[in-house]
């Protein structure tokens, strides 16, 4: 049974152009050719889903492809209170519009 991908996410802020997104996927698919590779050039985003790879082995070879990545944490899952908007565009949690 093959592990559960995993989502890295780096900000890469010397990420500037097209050379560089296509310089960063191989220099990640090199370590794992099934992996994933989704850059988010206007936001400066790199995410890699990869089952084999951990957040330090990518960080290496973007570094060694010339980069700077910083980790970037998994954002936190919105509860759904405040997921719901209601009337107003407020959540429930706010003014109870949407109850």
């Amino acid at each position: 049974m093959q592990p559960e991908p995993e989502m890295l996410t780096f900000r890469v802020d010397d990420m500037t152009c097209g050379h560089c997104v296509r310089a960063i996927k191989d220099a990640v698919r090199a370590l794992d050719a099934d992996a994933v590779v989704d850059a988010d050039l206007s936001r400066h985003l790199v995410r890699v889903h990869a089952s084999h790879l951990d957040a330090p082995r990518v960080r290496q070879a973007l570094e060694e492809a010339g980069y700077s990545p910083v980790d970037v944490a998994a954002p936190d899952p919105v509860p759904a209170a405040v997921a719901v908007a209601g009337c107003c565009g407020c959540s429930s949690v706010r003014c109870g519009c949407a109850d």
